[in-house]
């Protein structure tokens, strides 16, 4: 499984929603992406990618994009 499936599976498995769905994901843009979801996203990237990001990344991480900049500080690469 590639990064890019792994990260997309976090928020599907965080959201029940397609992978095609989470691609423009933003913050609150769904019912589901809420504080609560939002740790329960957090949580999911983490257990994915063997890390913990730090306070400060996890109250950036507002789109699906942001995410992948984030994750690239964890040398996590995107193709």
């Amino acid at each position: 499984m590639t990064n890019e499936e792994k990260y997309a599976n976090a928020f599907c498995q965080a959201f029940d929603i397609e992978p095609e769905a989470a691609k423009n994901l933003t913050f609150q843009a769904i019912d589901a992406w809420d504080s609560v979801g939002h740790m329960g996203l957090v949580a999911q990237i983490e257990e994915a990618f063997g890390i913990m990001l730090e306070p400060d990344d996890i109250v950036d991480l507002n789109s699906y994009e942001k995410g992948k900049e984030i994750l690239a500080k964890y040398n996590v690469e995107f193709a």
